[in-house]
């Protein structure tokens, strides 16, 4: 039995060439169901706040939408269908996923397995970073923190102790709690992103907790099909960790962490019911209605994806006014 630390069992499961779960051609949505899958709302949301970003970087001759964990392309694919003319000519969609391309994707999608260095523009990373594989810790009998090793079958068993740059985030960013999550590799992810912006928006979505409410025993969990499953490093179902998003944030640039209600909220997602005198005088109209207002209704359940962390980052440029009314933004100093 072959045990190894949560970090590469982890790359190995998800990202490895023979098996890995995001190598499968079936891709994520046959088994979970994403905002982006929810509803189209979501993408013409981000095409909203992707308008906002051409505003507030003065229209440029070209215009980046980074799609960071794409998927199969569908968020890229439903904003480069939604944009408009003025917009359409001069925008130029990327893709960043390890999986193969998609057949069926827009020729104008660059597919690529690495973010774009030098661009202007969004890039937008939903549901990526807590697919970022990280270390996991917990305390032994003396209080300890030690890194847990796993087995390929998902048994665990306590390691070696931190070493020094895991200890010295684990004391900073999640000092208590019996089991911890060391965010590292997902900070330097993040960092590396928003440092290959030449200018424009970073905004990372996710499942996440702050230094103030970090849970006690973690959140390290599997799914499969569309149900949660007990993580196991084998290839066969999703493995992945709540983000700890406020570790995450690059310092010195203008930063909102917010939620998915709010910020949806902010781009005109709203799920109030049509007027019901609408069923009199146009019905077909009035169940479209009542069917939009039901996906912007989970888009922002606060029990639900309405409760998913939203760090958005203005890189050399002003912050989007689509956003801009919202309460938090700040610069972060290290």
């Amino acid at each position: 039995m072959e045990w190894m630390r949560w970090r590469p069992a982890m790359e190995q499961a998800l990202y490895g060439a023979d098996g890995g779960f995001y190598r499968r051609p079936e891709g994520p949505a046959a088994h979970f169901r994403t905002s982006v899958h929810a509803s189209p709302r979501y993408a013409l949301a981000v095409l909203r706040l992707l308008s906002g970003v051409d505003l507030a970087l003065g229209h440029p001759e070209q215009l980046a939408f980074v799609d960071v964990g794409a998927g199969r392309g569908e968020l890229t694919a439903a904003v480069l269908a939604a944009a408009g003319p003025e917009l359409a000519p001069r925008l130029r969609p990327y893709a960043v996923e390890l999986a193969a391309r998609p057949a069926g994707l827009p020729d104008a999608v660059v597919w690529t397995d690495r973010v774009p260095a030098g661009v202007r523009g969004l890039l937008f990373a939903n549901e990526w970073l807590d697919n970022v594989p990280l270390d996991v810790a917990e305390r032994d009998e003396a209080g300890v923190l030690r890194y847990v090793e796993v087995s390929p079958a998902g048994e665990e068993r306590l390691g070696a102790e931190l070493d020094e740059e895991d200890a010295r985030w684990a004391a900073r960013w999640w000092p208590d709690g019996d089991r911890v999550e060391l965010g590292g590799p997902r900070d330097a992810a993040w960092a590396g992103a928003v440092g290959a912006l030449d200018s424009g928006l970073a905004v990372a979505v996710d499942y996440a907790h702050r230094r103030r409410d970090r849970p006690p025993f973690g959140t390290l969990a599997g799914f499969r099909a569309g149900r949660e499953v007990r993580p196991v490093p084998d290839g066969s179902c999703d493995v992945t960790a709540h983000v700890a998003l406020d570790s995450a944030t690059v310092p010195g640039v203008h930063s909102l962490w917010t939620t998915q209600r709010e910020a949806l909220h902010a781009l005109g997602v709203h799920g109030a019911r049509p007027p019901l005198a609408l069923a009199s005088s146009d019905p077909a109209g009035y169940l479209r209605a009542l069917s939009g207002a039901g996906e912007a209704a989970e888009l922002t359940d606060p029990a639900g994806l309405g409760g998913f962390g939203w760090l958005a980052q203005a890189v050399r440029m002003p912050v989007p006014q689509s956003l801009a009314g919202l309460p938090g933004w700040q610069t972060l100093t290290p």
